[in-house]
């Protein structure tokens, strides 16, 4: 006989005030820690999970528990991604004052936020939960990960890890934690009691998140555009283009979802993706492929095509690729619910676009496709032409804009200076509230300490005086 629904209800909320009370208690205990003292423990975390051992133990369960992406790609995606958050963390201060503005009278003073809820996809189950333990340890905060039920097995091993690490320098175990036998119930209770929420995965997941009453930070859908421009590096592009959607078989919600190419270099580009073994469908493959993906006609594709192979995604379409082919092609030519393939296909599926005339044209098509799906997150451009990146950044409505990079970079690399993150938020585009890349700042509450300053003469002329003579007093 089953649980009576108040009485399940009482039992959870019980579990999981045990759990925030350990994570409170565990918090406490680091409060007063140094900043020395901190990032000792951020180090040891992370050297934990990168260690090659553990990052080809980690790399290996994520594939066989969940199924998704492939297992060299994984080891590189965890060493990258912690490493990458650990080096932007050094020297950034978060314990005490961490700024200070002499001419405004204004200090600045860290403070923790206290408990993290992390939402965990069960796509990242390896490398998003230490990057976000990082930044939360980074602000003296307890975290606790709520993992995905599909692949819970891998997000506990990797807390394992890291509870051993905060061990080994003298914290708390509990500062890491991860919620047993995980379900819906469980999370929404999770982060009803936070103290801020974290959450990475489907919209359905940051809605909730949203909706709980609790300061949340979410991403936006993916979706991410590629235009190449008429003075294009096309070997570049093609490479850049073949990396960041084959990497992982497109885990990543940055993964180019569409190429947007001048109908004056269109043919070369689509030459180059294929010279790769790329295989271009003709409209009749397609039309196989968009009844696989999306065999309900809805907007999210099925799950059995979820990061594998191209030779999977093919052969569950009926037709056949070379063993080693990368990526599928489509042609496409329309955007929205009538043209699936316009949306995130969260597969080695990318759509190619053509367009003419100036880089306009291709804004508009860029905020077309984003408008039906991935409004805020990311664009790139491979292009000779400032002025064409320059009017693309301002016409679209997307938080980054990557010149001449794969667009996997766009959660930080050593070539540019975005933050390193598995977070990226998408504004009020995309239903965020910030347009960032969630890093270590963001984990922090800060005190304003405002002492006197001389009074700047205020004139009205100069405010008002441009005002006055168009319009009169």
């Amino acid at each position: 006989m089953s649980e009576p629904k108040d009485q399940a209800a009482d039992s959870t909320a019980d579990e999981i005030t045990a759990v925030v009370e350990r994570a409170r208690k565990a918090a406490n205990a680091i409060e007063h820690y140094s900043q020395e003292q901190v990032d000792a423990l951020v180090t040891a975390v992370a050297w934990a999970v990168v260690r090659e051992d553990r990052a080809q133990q980690l790399a290996r369960l994520a594939v066989d528990e969940g199924g998704f992406g492939n297992y060299q790609d994984k080891i590189i995606k965890i060493g990258k991604r912690v490493t990458g958050v650990l080096a932007d963390m050094s020297g950034l201060r978060t314990v005490g004052v961490v700024e200070e503005i002499p001419a405004a009278g204004l200090v600045k003073i860290a403070k923790p936020v206290g408990v993290v809820a992390a939402l965990i996809p069960t796509t990242g189950p390896d490398a998003t939960p230490p990057v976000k333990t990082l930044f939360a340890l980074k602000g003296r905060n307890a975290i606790i990960c709520a993992p995905h039920p599909r692949t819970r097995r891998t997000t506990e091993a990797v807390v394992g890890f890291m509870r051993a690490a905060c061990e080994q320098v003298g914290a708390p175990a509990d500062l890491v934690q991860s919620l047993d036998s995980p379900s819906l119930a469980k999370t929404q209770e999770l982060m009803r009691q936070a103290d801020l929420i974290v959450a990475t995965g489907g919209a359905g997941m940051v809605h909730a998140a949203y909706s709980s009453g609790t300061p949340a930070y979410g991403v936006g859908v993916g979706n991410a555009v590629h235009v190449v421009d008429e003075t294009a590096d096309l070997a570049d592009a093609a490479a850049a283009i073949v990396t960041a959607k084959t990497f992982d078989y497109a885990t990543s919600c940055l993964a180019d979802n569409a190429v947007i190419v001048h109908a004056s270099v269109y043919d070369e580009l689509v030459r180059r993706l294929t010279d790769t073994g790329s295989h271009l469908c003709d409209k009749q493959q397609a039309a196989a492929l968009s009844g696989v993906m999306w065999p309900d006609g809805g907007h999210v594709p099925t799950i059995d095509v979820v990061a594998k192979s191209a030779t999977h995604i093919a052969g569950l379409a009926g037709f056949d690729v070379a063993p080693q082919c990368p990526m599928i092609l489509v042609e496409e030519t329309g955007t929205g619910p009538d043209y699936p393939f316009s949306g995130e296909k969260l597969s080695v599926v990318l759509a190619l676009y053509r367009y003419s005339g100036d880089i306009c044209d291709a804004a508009n098509l860029v905020n077309a496709i984003t408008s039906y799906q991935g409004l805020g997150h990311t664009c790139a451009i491979h292009t000779s032409s400032d002025d064409n990146v320059d009017r693309l950044a301002m016409a679209t409505k997307t938080a980054r804009v990557l010149v001449n990079q794969n667009l996997n970079e766009g959660a930080g690399s050593p070539r540019n200076g975005l933050p390193f993150t598995l977070s990226l938020s998408c504004g009020t585009w995309g239903g965020n509230i910030t347009t960032e890349n969630i890093n270590a700042r963001h984990f922090l509450n800060l005190t304003w300490v405002s002492r006197p300053i001389t009074p700047a003469p205020v004139s009205e002329e100069a405010l008002f005086g441009a005002h006055w003579r168009a319009h009169g007093r």
